[in-house]
This record gives C-alpha cells, structure tokens and sequence, in this order.
C-alpha cells in the first residue's frame, strides 16, 4: 500500500524541516518499492519561497486528503498559524483521520488548530517560551527531540524532523527498513523521541542569557544539593523571583533543569568510560543508582544500563 505524505508549506518555511524528512520518505520508498508518495502542498498552487530564498513547487491543497501531512516550522510559522485557509485544511485532514505531525515550529500550527489541546507535544527549544504562553492547554515536553501522542507527531528543531520521520518508517513498514534508511542517509539510528534537546538549549544560553553563567557553575557542581534558594543566591535574585524567571526564559523548572544537567553528564559519562554505575550516580549528583535509574527511565525511556550497553 502506498502512503500519501503531504508536506504544508507557506511563505518562509524552513527548508530543511522539509528536505530532511522528504529524503528519508523518499529513501525508504526505494527499499520497499512505493511505499510513499510524497507531495509538497500549500494554501495556493505554485511556488513556495523558504526563508532561504530557495522555492518548492507546491500543489493546491484544499481537497488533499493525505495519510501523513506533516507542518513545517519557520520564520514564516507565525502568519500560516493565523492562515484561516490553512488552519481549515489542517483541521479537516485531522477530522478524516489522517497522521498529523509537525516539524520544528511547525507545532505552531498545530496548536493554533486546536489538536494538541490536552497533548503532549515539543517544539524547537528557542520556542518553548512563547508557545507555552499561547497555548497553556498543550502538555508541552520543551527538552524531547520528537513526541507522539496518538495520531500526532511533533519534533523539535530541523534535523529532528529525520528523527521524527525514521519513527514514522518504522511505524509503518518495520525497523529493518528505518535502520537501512538510516544508514543510506548517514545519519545515527535513530535517536529515541525521549532523548533530550536541553543540551543544546542549554549551550545557546552561554552566549546571551541571563542564566548562562549559572548554568556553568551549575556543571561544575553537580554533586552540591543545588536548591533554588541555593541558586537564586548565586543570581542575586529572590528564590520566587528567580524560579519564575528561570521558567520563563528556559521553559523548565530549575529543578528540572538541574536534573538534565546531571543526566546529560551522566549519559556521557556511561557512553565514554567504564566507570561503575554507583560512582557515576554520585559524581552527578543523584546521590545513589536507583534515584538515577528512575530519572534515565523517565527521561530517555530506559535505565542507564541499557544506554551504556547500546
């Protein structure tokens, strides 16, 4: 059975939201003979110019109907989600059943349209703060690489929209051929929708936000208790002042973002050395290997053992 992947752009998109996952669609499609078809659409017939410069041709798509249709993200994103014409189509391929995903910003979109009220859902990190502002009825996870809840599909930014799709191929036609897809497209197989962003998000505080020096310290001191008062002194803000800020800007609580401190020092930690587990958990601050086990598990979806097996 072939499978009609529709691709909604408009004015500004991201070309890579869309390249990266066209290509894996498109490669999987040759290792199980047409098992995809993949269109770019938009509200109007025609050519589509990414923020790039570099336009698709996309066709009309008020009466598609696709099996996937999947929302690309950027700079563009903020006048498609306030598109009454896209919004309808976006609602009625949702209303007909069809997979909805978005990649990056794209997540906009879909919020705007109502379908990830009550759900969870991610975005690109630089976004996290003014979408959980619009949309306070989405479950946003600001630190996951790809969620699904049901029927749709979100990725935080550009190069997790492959993520997002190898997930998809493996949905649909088995991991031998998301794991041969992966490796056509030179790319690691495949990084589980529960693996954390936050790294990233963390590194572009260094440069400009206020908690960046923070946030280094805080590397350095992993094994401290690291409470929000303990915190807040270190900004010379008042412990309620601070945690609201920090949420604001960061999109996670400190106490979150704290814990993803130590499991990304950990993580690397159990990848690069042979260090037993009990000096790992307590070099990074979770005091002891099942506390640790248990923020792996919920976080990345399985314990520390199977990371440093993999």
């Amino acid at each position: 059975m072939s499978r009609t992947i529709d691709f909604l752009l408009f004015e500004d998109f991201q070309l890579l939201d869309a390249a990266g996952p066209v290509a894996a669609f498109e490669i999987a499609s040759r290792i199980v003979g047409g098992a995809y078809r993949v269109t770019p659409v938009a509200v109007a017939h025609g050519l589509v110019r990414s923020s790039s410069g570099v336009k698709l041709h996309a066709m009309g798509c008020a009466v598609r109907r696709p099996h996937t249709l999947v929302v690309v993200g950027g700079q563009g994103v903020g006048a498609a989600a306030r598109s009454a014409d896209l919004i309808a189509f976006v609602q009625g391929v949702a209303g007909a059943g069809g997979r909805i995903a978005s990649v990056c910003s794209g997540s906009f979109v879909l919020a705007a349209a109502g379908l990830l009220d009550g759900r969870r859902a991610t975005t690109h990190w630089g976004r996290t703060a003014s979408f959980a502002q619009a949309f306070p009825l989405v479950r946003l996870e600001p630190d996951r690489i790809y969620t699904r809840d049901g029927n749709y599909w979100t990725s935080a930014g550009i190069s997790a929209g492959i993520d997002l799709a190898l997930a998809m191929i493996a949905d649909d036609l088995g991991e031998r051929v998301a794991r041969n897809t992966a490796r056509q497209l030179v790319v690691p197989y495949r990084r589980s929708g529960g693996q954390s962003q936050f790294s990233s998000l963390l590194e572009s505080q260094q440069a400009e936000g206020r908690f960046g020096n923070l946030l280094d310290w805080v590397r350095d001191h992993l094994r401290d208790p690291l409470t929000v008062e303990q915190l807040a002194d270190r900004v010379c803000m008042s412990p309620r002042h601070f945690a609201r800020a920090f949420k604001r800007e960061m999109g996670l609580t400190p106490a979150k973002a704290v814990e993803r401190l130590r499991l990304e020092a950990a993580r690397v930690r159990l990848e690069a050395d042979t260090a037993r587990i009990e000096i790992i958990a307590e070099e990074t601050g979770f005091g002891n290997p099942e506390r640790m086990r248990h923020a792996f598990v919920r976080t990345f979806g399985r314990p520390p053992q199977a990371l440093r097996q993999r």
